[in-house]
């Protein structure tokens, strides 16, 4: 059939009973992406077979790794460069995903470890989907995450496919899904093992299974006209309680768009690919394309070398010691936990399980990572360990002692690291004798949910032990950001002036509600108050008062009364606010209470005057690396691409002038900081 045509990133095998397998295997790639080369490969391919049906026809994936990954984004930028480039790149998409759905035989999807973005598009114009139970098995539209919509037919199809309800929120959210949901959401027609995949796939060819008419009766009923015109509504205002459409105009796109679309799929593939164009033009979606690119970046941080790590040793079994050796033992490494007794130990063994149950799921997975994961009392485990983690209290002395007890028992090839999140490691080595392999792994609360772990240097580091902690980053599935050893580091840094001036203000007597939505508004993903709560008010003060000295700012009077009565914030229950189920319960606000015009100024821009400080003092290697750091560490507006981008956008010398105006008006820790002639902010 395929005689004469040659493809190089896709291999074509005729069965003897006739059905084609087409297997994708992007040359020069270790993942499957759709660029146009692919796509125009795929294109000759379905025109032969449209003429040459054969009894049908299966797509795999020919990597380990994953089915398909999406599109190629590097590529969608550079479209996006080009007058029309991408209404035409997404109209070229769709032609060749209409000629799959148009072929007069039966079409799977053989779908094993991720299919995301234009690689569920491609599935879901085939008539059926196989998919492995493999946990690695992941179906999403994740196309929101870069500020754009699914435009190779996942909106007018997915909808149609498994009913409005469902398939919304998977857009909306970007949540993938594994194999059972799949299969239970109508998304995926059959489960298989990996071993029988390919075999499953011609089953579905030579015994057609119709999905339940129940199934197929809802999805038509959610998609006709009075459906939509009623669910489009109720939709968009959830979705807008969650974020604001000046600022992530992608989510509601989505909406408008099944809005619009009626029966013929022609009309609903034409306004799915003009959206996309607009989405495409907006700052939101060049910043979140950057927000992407900087992700790769720090994980490519860790590519190339081997983290020569296989056991961890974790001494401090408080929260973020015990969360970081439940992670590390989550992600495959055997984790012994030391504190100074059994008491201490047992709450960070109960919340593993916790994060083991929620993300393994059955027992056969969970029972392995539990038993990675020991309780060590008396540090048995540091003579095994290639990595010693210290995640005690912060205290500069105490920290010293324990590396003296420590560094002697352990390999000489392990390397010792601190999770200290202020105090200058140039101080902490002194207590090291091999300091060469001595280093901070700052990771953030909660340590499941954020994440960055700041790789921290010290003059006496050797470079080679960092790329083996960058390598062990990857390994747990965390990014890394190298950052210089002064106090505050890079996040800590940029994040304390704006914690400190939102306390100052909630001393002031504005409100805490009232700061936290001024914050949120802004893009911050969490107000400065439940923040505050969240990390622990012990833990502000304590790095508050490292960072604040080192700054020349001072810590806000009253917090010290706090934490005498015992009120640490959400792991006390008390703290700026009552906590209850692990959700803060914050006071009502008068209607009539009028905020000061200027108190997200005040919060915002030391965060931005901060962040030119550090790029000036060379606490990273470049703005971007600053950028990453923050966004990934604090959550910092995706949307606004990071403190140095949103000053680009913004313009340095406004927001230079903003801080003077500050400055005259409450004081000289609004003055600019050294930095503000810095190229990088005009880039």
């Amino acid at each position: 059939m395929f005689e004469g045509l040659r493809f190089n990133h896709w291999k074509t095998e005729a069965g003897a009973e006739g059905i084609i397998t087409l297997t994708f295997d992007r040359a020069g790639a270790s993942v499957n992406t759709l660029a146009r080369e692919v796509m125009d490969e795929l294109a000759r391919i379905i025109e032969r077979l449209s003429f040459e049906t054969p009894k049908g026809v299966v797509i795999r994936s020919g990597k380990s790794s994953g089915f398909i990954a999406g599109a190629d984004i590097h590529e969608f930028e550079s479209f996006d460069k080009q007058p029309g480039g991408v209404l035409g790149m997404i109209e070229n998409g769709q032609r060749v995903y209409q000629g799959l759905a148009k072929l007069r035989c039966p079409t799977v999807a053989a779908i094993h470890g991720f299919c995301m973005g234009g690689g569920t598009e491609l599935a879901l114009a085939c008539r059926y989907r196989v998919a492995t139970r493999d946990p690695k098995t992941k179906i999403g539209l994740p196309e929101v995450m870069l500020g754009i919509l699914p435009g190779w037919g996942g909106t007018a199809r997915l909808p149609r496919l498994i009913g409005a309800p469902q398939a919304l929120p998977l857009m909306l959210t970007c949540r993938s899904v594994g194999a059972e949901e799949a299969k239970s959401l109508g998304l995926v027609d059959a489960l298989t093992t990996p071993e029988l995949l390919l075999e499953a796939a011609k089953e579905q060819i030579r015994q057609p299974r119709s999905r339940a008419f129940a199934q197929r009766a809802r999805a038509w009923a959610t998609n006709i006209w009075p459906a939509r015109q009623i669910l489009a509504p109720i939709v968009r205002k959830q979705t807008a309680a969650k974020v604001h459409p000046d600022q992530y105009p992608a989510p509601f796109a989505i909406i408008d768009v099944w809005r619009r679309g009626g029966s013929n799929i022609t009309q609903r593939l034409k306004i799915e690919a003009r959206a996309v164009t607009k989405l495409s033009a907006t700052p939101t979606c060049h910043n979140l394309m950057r927000v992407f690119f900087l992700q790769e970046r720090l994980k490519g941080l860790g590519a190339g070398s081997d983290a020569e790590i296989k056991r961890v040793h974790v001494i401090g079994a408080g929260v973020m010691g015990g969360d970081i050796a439940a992670w590390c033992a989550l992600r495959g490494y055997d984790v012994t936990l030391q504190d100074r007794e059994m008491k201490f130990i047992q709450p960070a063994l109960d919340r593993a399980q916790d994060l083991f149950a929620k993300r393994l799921k059955t027992p056969e997975r969970i029972k392995p990572a539990s038993e990675r994961l020991k309780a060590d009392v008396e540090g048995k485990g540091i003579a095994d360990a290639d990595l010693v983690i210290e995640a005690i209290f912060e205290n500069l002395e105490a920290k010293q002692d324990l590396y003296r007890k420590t560094e002697p028992a352990m390999k000489p090839t392990a390397l010792l690291a601190t999770n200290t999140s202020s105090i200058p490691l140039d101080e902490l080595r002194t207590a090291v004798n091999r300091d060469s392999r001595f280093l901070g792994l700052h990771y953030f609360n909660p340590v499941a949910q954020m994440p960055l772990v700041e790789i921290v240097r010290q003059d006496h580091l050797d470079r080679s032990n960092e790329k083996h902690a960058f390598a062990f980053c990857k390994a747990i599935d965390k990014l890394p950001v190298p950052v210089k050893g002064t106090p505050g580091f890079l996040v800590n840094r940029i994040l304390m002036p704006y914690l400190l001036e939102a306390l100052r203000m909630f001393k002031e007597g504005i409100p805490g509600p009232v700061l936290d939505k001024a914050a949120k508004k802004f893009g911050m993903p969490m107000g400065p108050i439940e923040l505050a709560d969240t990390v622990g008010l012990d833990v502000a003060a304590s790095v508050g008062k490292e960072v604040g000295d080192y700054l020349g700012l001072d810590i806000p009077g009253g917090l010290d009364d706090y934490l005498t009565a015992g009120r640490k914030g959400k792991k006390t229950g008390e703290g700026l606010y009552k906590w209850e189920n692990g959700k803060p319960v914050k006071p009502a606000v008068d209607p009539n209470y009028q905020a000061p015009p200027d108190i997200t100024e005040r919060m915002i821009l030391p965060m931005l005057n901060e962040a030119v400080a550090c790029l000036h003092d060379g606490v990273v290697d470049d703005a971007d690396l600053l950028d990453a750091g923050v966004i990934f560490g604090t959550g910092f507006a995706p949307f606004r691409g990071g403190p140095i981008q949103h000053i680009r956008s913004e313009g340095a010398d406004k927001v230079k002038a903003q801080l003077a105006e500050l400055a005259g008006k409450y004081g000289k820790r609004f003055e600019p900081k050294a930095g503000w002639d810095n190229p990088a902010l005009s880039a």
